[in-house]
C-alpha cells in the first residue's frame, strides 16, 4: 500500500498512507535502513549501498503537501549533516538551523568576493634556543557590522559547502606572501605553516595550487609547511600517497597536526613522508593536570624521534609546561604562554620584542 517514486538523480520518494505518527515512520525508516545494510548480489559480486533519510509526517508537520515535501527535505539535509546511514524526522528547529547555513553560505560567498577574509599568525617557538622558527597562519572573517569571526564560526558551513576549496586556496597564496615578504626583509629562518582540509587535499588541485602560490610569492619551497590529519589521509590512501609525495617533490614539509585525537594510525607514520608531528593540546593540558598525558606525550616523543620527525607542542599556556617539555625533548612550542594569533604587524612588533628579551 505504500509508493516509491524516484524524484530526481539519485533522490526518492516513499509515501506512506498508513504511518500517521513519528514514531511509525520511524520504524519504517529503520526497517529501510536495515534493508540496505545487506549487500546487493549484482552478476555475482556483493555491493554495498549507503543511503540517507528524511522524514515528514502529516498533518504534525504541515497540511500541504508541498510544504511537507519541502520539511521532509530539509530532514534528508539534517541526516546528510549526519553522514551516510542516518535518518532524521522533521522537527521545526531544523528550518533555523538551515537558514543559519544557508544565511552564512552566502555570506561567505560575499566574502570571498570583497576580500573580507584576513589571516592572523601564531608563533612557534624553539625550544632549545627560544628563537621564532615559524608561524601558524588562521583564518579570520571579518564581516562588516561584525565581531571579528574564529574560524569555529564558519568553517563547518564552508566544509559542508564546498566552499572550503577556494578559502583554503586564497589561505595558500596570502600565507606564501606574506612569508615571502618576511623571507626578503631579513627572516630568513621563517617557516609558514598553513592548514589544508580534507575536502582541499581531495580536489585534485592542491599540488597545483601550491606550486602556483609559490611562484607568485617568490617563497622558497623550504619555508612552507603543509599541516594535514589524519582524516584528510583516510579513505583512499594510494592516491593520497600520490599526492603527498607530489607536495614533497616540490620542496615543501609537510606535518600531521592534532595527532593523538583520532585513530593515530601508525602507519601513516611510515608510508607517508611526514617531516613533523604537532601533539595536540589536550594532552599538553594534560601535563599539569595528572592525568596520564605525561606518559603519552613521552612516548610520542620518543617515538617521533626513532622516525626522525621533528615536534611541535600545541597550547602551551604557561612556562612550567614549556620547561617540561624542553625537558622530555620536545623540539618546537605554540600557545598562549608566547603569543595569541596576530595579524602580520602586531606579529612584527611581538617577535622584535620577544627576541630583544631572549638575549637580555
Amino acid at each position: 500500500g505504500n509508493t516509491a517514486c524516484r524524484l530526481a538523480g539519485d533522490e526518492f520518494m516513499v509515501v506512506l498512507p498508513d504511518a500517521s505518527s513519528p514514531e511509525q515512520v520511524i520504524r519504517q525508516c529503520e526497517t529501510v535502513m536495515a534493508e540496505f545494510r545487506r549487500p546487493f548480489d549484482i552478476e555475482g559480486r556483493q555491493l554495498f549501498m549507503s543511503l540517507s533519510i528524511g522524514a515528514a509526517v502529516f498533518p504534525d508537520h504541515a497540511l500541504d503537501a508541498e510544504i511537507l515535501m519541502r520539511n521532509a527535505d530539509t530532514a534528508l539535509f539534517e541526516s546528510k549533516r549526519a553522514g551516510p546511514g542516518h535518518f532524521r524526522v522533521f522537527h521545526p528547529d531544523m528550518n533555523t538551523r538551515l537558514m543559519a547555513y544557508v544565511s552564512t553560505r552566502n555570506a561567505l560567498h560575499v566574502a570571498l568576493e570583497r576580500k573580507e577574509f584576513e589571516l592572523h599568525y601564531q608563533p612557534q617557538i624553539g625550544l632549545k634556543d627560544a628563537d621564532v622558527v615559524g608561524v601558524e597562519a588562521l583564518i579570520r572573517w571579518r564581516r562588516p557590522g561584525q565581531p571579528l569571526h574564529q574560524p569555529g564560526d564558519f568553517i563547518a558551513v564552508a566544509e559542508e559547502s564546498g566552499l572550503i576549496v577556494p578559502i583554503g586556496t586564497w589561505v595558500l597564496h596570502e600565507a606564501c606572501r606574506q612569508a615571502a615578504h618576511w623571507h626578503r626583509t631579513g627572516w630568513h629562518t621563517v617557516r609558514m605553516a598553513v592548514n589544508v582540509s580534507p575536502l582541499q587535499f581531495q580536489s585534485g588541485t592542491l599540488v597545483k595550487d601550491v606550486a602556483a602560490a609559490l611562484e607568485d610569492s617568490g617563497l622558497p619551497p623550504r619555508c612552507l609547511e603543509l599541516e594535514l590529519t589524519e582524516s584528510v589521509l583516510m579513505g583512499k590512501e594510494e592516491e593520497a600517497i600520490c599526492t603527498v609525495r607530489d607536495l614533497k617533490n616540490l620542496g615543501i614539509s609537510l606535518s600531521i597536526d592534532d595527532f593523538g585525537t583520532g585513530y593515530s594510525n601508525l602507519a601513516y607514520l611510515q608510508r607517508f613522508r611526514f617531516d613533523r608531528l604537532k601533539i595536540d593540546r589536550s594532552f599538553i593540558l594534560g601535563l599539569e593536570q595528572g592525568t596520564d598525558a605525561p606518559a603519552i606525550v613521552q612516548a610520542v616523543l620518543q617515538m617521533a624521534r626513532h622516525l626522525n620527525l621533528r615536534t611541535t607542542a600545541e597550547g602551551i599556556e604557561n612556562a612550567s609546561t614549556a620547561s617540561r617539555l624542553t625537558d622530555m625533548g620536545c623540539d618546537e612550542a605554540q600557545g598562549y604562554h608566547y603569543a595569541r594569533p596576530l595579524p602580520a604587524p602586531a606579529l612584527d612588533r611581538w617577535r622584535e620584542a620577544f627576541l630583544q628579551q631572549a638575549t637580555v
